[in-house]
């Protein structure tokens, strides 16, 4: 499989998911599970995969290759949110260490699943060093964007430069606020969704103002997620194409700003699968392969 994963808005041609069933398993694996994951509430397994399925069908009409991660005894409810434990390279994954203890077995599960299906593993976060996908924005085919804070520390970002080298060229680190606390699901992803070279989704309150400058600097427009639709995860969105992407339902005013400035824009239903868990499209999905 020839990779290439130069941008967050390029063409997605290969994804990587896992559905309810192999993440949730059944409604007995949610109820011991939910309150200690930090979850608002338990999922309902029945409606989580009726969602799930409406999501990867909006997928399907524009991604050519999807893959599903299998079962695994040393992962739980999160693993759904794919993206937080792997990162991919031209040369191959990435495999990261979860700040959050309880999801510590996703990337090694993750990692055995690429190797099946010829995915190389680069390399990997390991001991105090901690990573989440959820922290890191390939900007361009040599720059990297990461976010330090709960998730995503001073020795993870460390070793991810060591390991990127000779792949990117400028790494920028970009301080997290406290916000809501530890506890709470805080990545750099959360306050920008990039949607094409020049645009991008973000949340100002929560950007520091280097990172804001250093992409006003760069002629990106910025589209402020509209106040009281932050909260809803309205910023949460997945570029599949350059100015094309899936966001989740309930966010009228950021949907109608996005197809103002001239995106596509296509929604899911998510209460069990997204709301529930804190997690959007982009946490749904690991793109594997981007294009052109």
């Amino acid at each position: 499989m020839k990779l290439c994963h130069n941008s967050e808005f390029q063409f997605l041609y290969s994804i990587l998911l896992k559905n309810p069933q192999n993440a949730f398993q059944d409604q007995a694996g949610i109820k011991s599970q939910w309150k200690r994951l930090n979850y608002l509430g338990p999922p309902d397994f029945a409606r989580a995969e009726e969602e799930y399925q409406g999501f990867v069908s909006l997928l399907q009409k524009s991604i050519p290759e999807l893959h599903f991660l299998p079962q695994d005894a040393n992962t739980g409810l999160d693993s759904i949110y794919v993206r937080d434990c792997l990162l991919l390279t031209d040369h191959g994954a990435v495999l990261l260490n979860m700040g959050k203890a309880e999801r510590r077995g996703e990337p090694k599960a993750a990692g055995e699943y690429l190797s099946s299906i010829g995915i190389p593993v680069l390399g990997e976060i390991s001991g105090e060093g901690c990573v989440e996908g959820g922290d890191v924005v390939m900007w361009d085919s040599r720059t990297l964007l990461i976010g330090q804070g709960y998730r995503t520390n001073t020795d993870g970002i460390r070793q991810l430069r060591v390991l990127l080298q000779d792949l990117v060229e400028e790494f920028i680190v970009v301080p997290l606020p406290h916000w809501q606390g530890p506890q709470d699901v805080l990545h750099l992803m959360s306050f920008i969704s990039p949607l094409d070279r020049d645009l991008a989704l973000v949340y100002s309150p929560l950007m520091p103002v280097f990172f804001r400058e250093w992409l006003l600097a760069q002629a990106v427009q910025l589209l402020e997620i509209p106040e009281g639709e932050y909260a809803g995860m309205g910023g949460n969105v997945l570029a599949v194409a350059p100015r094309d992407c899936i966001m989740l339902e309930g966010n009228p005013a950021t949907r109608a700003l996005l197809e103002k400035n001239g995106v596509k824009v296509r929604l899911y239903k998510g209460e069990e699968i997204s709301r529930k868990g804190a997690g959007g499209p982009t946490c749904l999905t690991r793109p594997l392969i981007r294009r052109g």
